[in-house]
């Protein structure tokens, strides 16, 4: 039985995204979370909010189903789409700032 979450949108560059994704990929549902809570970087509260929302999806397809028997089957960081902005600069230029964005899926799996 395998549960899915998905976060799109994320105001979170894909890179930064994906070396907190690598250090989980794999592991059970209990050791990615006690990983995540110690990585001082943004993406660890996002990849921990999404991974509490797959456990709570599989919960939902099914009721017997215990925390200790759940590990990350999958988990990818796509690219979403760019924000562009302009920052002032001198002589009256524009410098453009590229705000990128992620789509973050996590598929918990049931050994």
């Amino acid at each position: 039985m395998e549960a899915k979450a998905t976060a799109k949108f994320l105001l979170i560059s894909p890179r930064k995204a994906r070396l907190v994704a690598d250090e989980i990929r794999g592991f059970s549902y209990s050791e990615a979370i006690d990983t995540l809570q110690f990585v001082p970087r943004k993406a660890s509260g996002l990849l921990l909010k999404l991974l509490n929302s797959a456990r709570a999806n599989a919960k939902q397809a099914n009721d017997g189903i215990a925390d200790d028997q759940l590990f990350v089957k999958k988990l990818y960081v796509d690219e979403g789409p760019t924000l562009k902005r302009f920052k002032a600069r001198a002589r009256g230029r524009g410098m453009r700032i590229l705000k990128r964005t992620s789509h973050i899926t996590v598929v918990l799996a049931d050994s």
